[in-house]
């Protein structure tokens, strides 16, 4: 973080504050993040409401970023909108402008843990009882199922015309149909999610990256769920075919929660809040789509790289997971025989 920046934010969060001062002791990267960049900041507030060490996070725009991703002033409304009902997210604090860090950006308030998928595979110590870690999960997304709109200050999220699993269809469709290169396994996933495609009765608010890697953990259990930058209007069942799906597992495919626990717990606590109960048929469906979503997700990270657009060996190797998503989206369908 250069000199001027941090000035600058002294300035600005003193202001947001109502402090007489503000001083950033510490300010330092944090690691991940291909879309956005995330700095963890110390501060010493004196005067007002927050009068004393501040910890936080600031995030803001990467130098690059995808198109099809929140920006963080829509991120911060989301972020709002899941605090405000329950869901166990950082406090949001203070959003902000070019003016101040030189990109557009939000503040919020520093959670515990750690979020590394590959981490918590390894230190089982990590995250507390497993099962009840996904439980917890389950209902945290019960409660953001229950936000529906309209919403105040979510207007910016797309309300589909068609039903959430046909737009996704139609979505993926429109990419593939104007790539250079053909995906006959693909096309064929995209064509299996239409002909097996579910109404939704009601849309809800979705996360739409519910997995592991995107919520912080500590020794005890859950601390946070972050990054909204994909949430949308969409069929509940998404994000639990998602957390679902073989894709984000890590390896530890016999747990089908999200490589942690047991989709068993994830149900039941999402039963619990939500007073629906999931079937692993209906949610099938939305961890083929998941399969389809990522690989198509994958392609265009790996184009940013190709196109010289972002020279990157980690988009480029993101490209590379397509063939094996092709695999289990043939498996999961049943080839050609279905």
């Amino acid at each position: 973080m250069r000199e001027e920046q941090k000035r600058a934010l002294e300035q600005f969060l003193a202001g947001r504050a109502g402090a007489s001062a503000v001083r950033i002791d510490e300010a330092h990267l944090l690691s991940g993040g291909a879309i956005q960049e995330n700095w963890s900041l110390t501060a010493t507030v004196t005067g007002g409401r927050y009068d004393g060490i501040l910890e936080c996070v600031l995030r803001s725009d990467a130098p690059s970023g995808v198109a099809v991703s929140h920006g963080r002033a829509q991120e911060f409304a989301l972020l709002q909108v899941a605090f405000r009902a329950g869901v166990t997210v950082p406090e949001p604090l203070w959003s902000g402008d070019a003016s101040v860090f030189g990109r557009e950006f939000f503040v919020m308030r520093r959670a515990r843990g750690t979020a590394s998928g590959h981490r918590l595979m390894k230190e089982l110590n990590l995250g507390g009882d497993r099962e009840l870690l996904v439980e917890r999960l389950g209902e945290e997304l019960a409660r953001l199922h229950a936000i529906r709109p309209p919403v105040e200050g979510l207007s910016f999220l797309r309300v589909p015309t068609l039903s959430p699993a046909l737009q996704g269809v139609e979505d993926f469709r429109r990419f593939l149909d104007g790539h250079h290169t053909a995906f006959p396994a693909l096309e064929w996933g995209l064509r299996w999610l239409e002909r097996h495609a579910p109404e939704t009765p009601e849309r809800v608010l979705t996360h739409r990256d519910f997995r592991t890697g995107n919520y912080l953990v500590d020794e005890v259990g859950l601390t946070a769920v972050l990054d909204w930058e994909f949430a949308a209007w969409s069929d509940p069942l998404e994000d639990l075919g998602w957390f679902c799906a073989r894709c984000w597992r890590f390896g530890q495919f016999d747990k089908e929660a999200g490589g942690m626990g047991s989709r068993e717990a994830l149900f039941r606590g999402y039963a619990r809040v939500s007073g629906r109960q999931p079937t692993r048929e209906a949610v099938f469906y939305w961890e083929v789509h998941a399969h389809v979503r990522w690989a198509v997700i994958a392609l265009q990270q790996g184009e940013r790289h190709v196109s010289g657009q972002e020279p990157s060996l980690e988009l480029a190797l993101t490209a590379h997971v397509v063939p094996e998503l092709e695999m289990e989206i043939l498996n999961m369908t049943g080839g050609g025989h279905a």
